[in-house]
């Protein structure tokens, strides 16, 4: 090839890559949308890398969570993604760990309603680089498969709508004015106060997202025609609230250990926040009605978490037929979650030594003020591998239920004490 050949390619060559960058539309962040957050630091046009941190307000609970939008994607082009949390404080100004807020993979989606993870990450310090090849011009990024308010409603409108033995109710509306929606799943019609009820309630930690999609792969098993579910719906009824903490869910906010104290602090006599007050009396009629016999809220644990485990009533709230009822949950329900989490053998106390407000945490509550066969417990599902994403969590909704299943198929009632 002559020498004029290179030049006139080097030339053309030089040429499409100008034209290509001046095509190319200038990326776009925004959190400008329920559950939102984040504070952009920069953005480089020309290398398309975009920084952004945490947004949250400390007052509001842990600024872990980040949720935003980029807009101005060139179909094809590789995006790098940086999350710096080494800004991140807690309400009290003490420093509040990177770790929370930078998952191994991000999750990212093309509408909002289908979400994948990214590849490992690159930690770098205190921040996290993910690069990302996105199918679309416009992208939302996140912490973990985020779970809204919106989600929520169309959750339990969907599935009322769809089966006639499940009726949506509203729990409350929150002190900002917002509903909290819930549903029950019942024989129309009928009363039986003989039939034993579950309760089971997602996200008094709004950043933890994962509970919410836990939570939807239960209801929505639990509502199947499963011959399990079936049989568990023949003699219970079932009570499920996808997302408690609502109102810092809908503005981006992590909510634990938010000021004065959280949802899963709130459980006492004067109790804070409408969700928790309102779900107390429920369940304290559903006790003295003698139908309560399961409590089960669901958690994110810490990054280090790798599998599932029950938080358990500490020795102090313990009886005998207490403890051996929430062994034979706990026994069934590890028969049930093996694959893609196996359910750990730990299983850890909310007692004295865990938090000064112990005794107002909500399956605490739930132990000390019910009846002695009724189990309260809290499922912690891992947030930070790579099956955390809404199938494997669905998927451990969908274990849970065959467990309560099986562990309800003697009522719990009528259990002798041990000797």
């Amino acid at each position: 090839m002559s020498r004029l050949h290179c030049l006139i390619m080097l030339w053309v060559l030089s040429t499409f890559l100008i034209v290509s960058q001046a095509a190319a539309e200038d990326l776009v962040v925004s959190s400008d949308f329920p559950g939102g957050s984040a504070e952009v630091v920069k953005i480089d046009q020309n290398q398309r890398t975009i920084l952004v941190r945490p947004a949250g307000d400390p007052q509001f609970g842990w600024p872990c969570w980040w949720y935003f939008q980029v807009t101005g994607i060139t179909l094809g082009e590789e995006l790098t993604v940086t999350v710096d949390a080494s800004q991140m404080k807690q309400a009290n100004g003490l420093k509040l760990s990177a770790a929370w807020a930078l998952p191994e993979q991000a999750a990212f989606s093309s509408d909002q309603r289908l979400w994948s993870q990214t590849g490992p990450g690159k930690k770098q310090g205190e921040t996290c680089v993910w690069n990302v090849k996105p199918e679309a011009k416009v992208v939302w990024f996140a912490w973990g498969p985020p779970f809204v308010p919106a989600d929520a409603e169309e959750s339990v409108k969907t599935l009322s709508q769809k089966h006639a033995n499940v009726t949506a109710f509203e729990l409350c509306k929150t002190r900002a004015g917002r509903s909290v929606p819930a549903l029950v799943v019942s024989p129309v019609g009928e009363k039986d106060e003989s039939r034993m009820v579950i309760w089971v309630q997602a996200r008094q930690h709004a950043w933890e997202s994962g509970g919410s999609w836990v939570g939807r792969g239960f209801i929505e098993w639990a509502v199947s025609d499963h011959p399990q579910a079936i049989a568990l719906r023949e003699k219970a009824d079932i009570y499920y609230v996808p997302i408690m903490d609502i109102d810092n869910v809908a503005t981006g906010n992590g909510g634990k250990n938010q000021v004065p104290h959280d949802h899963n602090r709130d459980w006492s006599e004067h109790p804070r926040w409408n969700a928790v007050q309102s779900a107390m009396k429920s369940l304290k009629a559903l006790d003295e009605s003698e139908r309560l016999v399961l409590f089960v809220d669901l958690h994110n644990p810490g990054a280090n978490s790798k599998q599932p485990y029950f938080y358990i009533a500490p020795p102090e709230l313990d009886t005998q037929r207490r403890k051996a009822l929430q062994d034979a949950f706990i026994a069934v329900c590890r028969q049930e979650m093996q694959e893609p989490f196996k359910l750990d053998q730990s299983t850890p106390s909310t007692g004295p030594k865990y938090d000064k407000r112990w005794k107002e945490i909500s399956s605490n509550w739930v132990r000390s003020v019910t009846r002695e066969y009724v189990v309260g417990i809290t499922l912690e599902t891992c947030w930070n591998t790579p099956h955390s994403t809404p199938a494997g969590y669905r998927t451990v909704g969908q274990q849970l239920g065959r467990g309560i299943a099986r562990y309800l198929e003697q009522d719990p009632r009528s259990s002798p004490a041990p000797d």
